[in-house]
């Protein structure tokens, strides 16, 4: 299969709150994939149905060819959540090879995971002496150490400095050069520029799903911001068109 992830009609609702509203996306193998949008929009419930723990209401969900949450993935998919997800009164290098002791890594891919994270000057201090950054780069150390041959990370690079952040989009492409899929959730539209594709998602509808190029055409501006407004007030749900 060419996609790793398949939605289709997708419905999730919250009391009697639709969250996301008959969503219908995918993404391809091998890519960098941004799931963008402001807070609120239902990217992270978007996030947690792929990774099935999230009760819907409608639709399917294909992970890697196994339907969400099935427990043939359990060692296939990484999952890095909003909330830093590591043990804080271990280090950042024990939380690293607790992790990967799970799932049957050693010592050296903890510690190599830590290192690819930026973390390799505080590997021996505690996770709860870090700062916010620094335990989300801990949590996504973790995320990471199992070599998942699928990535979902929920806004990995807030309260990361400039040029930390440019390490990690960076990294993130190494990962998917190797044959492995992300998807990276933010609401800072800069960094829509450094997928190979994007989900637009709007008050739990998509309003686009295409390459930043092709976005930036269907819009007729250059800025990805200017592109996403146009594409809101078009009211234009779904693709924007193929991908060349």
């Amino acid at each position: 299969m060419d996609d790793a992830i398949a939605v289709r009609s997708l419905v999730v609702n919250r009391g009697r709150r639709r969250v996301l509203d008959g969503i219908d996306a995918v993404v391809p193998r091998g890519s960098v994939t941004g799931l963008l949008g402001p807070s609120g929009s239902g990217k992270t419930t978007l996030m947690r149905a792929i990774v099935g723990v999230q009760v819907i209401a409608a639709g399917t969900v294909t992970v890697l060819g196994q339907p969400a949450g099935a427990a043939a993935l359990r060692h296939r998919v990484g999952y890095l959540t909003q909330a830093p997800s590591v043990y804080a009164d271990l280090t950042v290098r024990e939380n690293a090879r607790y992790f990967a002791a799970l799932h049957g890594r050693g010592h050296v891919e903890a510690d190599r995971a830590v290192t690819d994270v930026g973390l390799a000057s505080a590997a021996r201090q505690l996770v709860g002496n870090l700062s916010g950054g620094q335990r989300s780069r801990a949590s996504l150390a973790c995320a990471l150490v199992g070599e998942p041959e699928l990535v979902v990370l929920d806004e990995p690079t807030v309260g990361q400095d400039p040029v930390l952040r440019a390490d990690l989009w960076a990294r993130f492409h190494e990962l998917a050069a190797t044959g492995k899929t992300l998807l990276v959730s933010s609401h800072v539209m800069d960094e829509a520029a450094r997928c190979d594709r994007l989900l637009l998602i709007r008050d739990g509808r998509l309003i686009a799903d295409d390459t930043p190029d092709a976005v930036r055409a269907a819009a007729g501006v250059e800025d990805l911001d200017e592109a996403f407004l146009r594409l809101i007030k078009a009211g234009e749900p779904g693709r924007t068109g193929e991908a060349s």
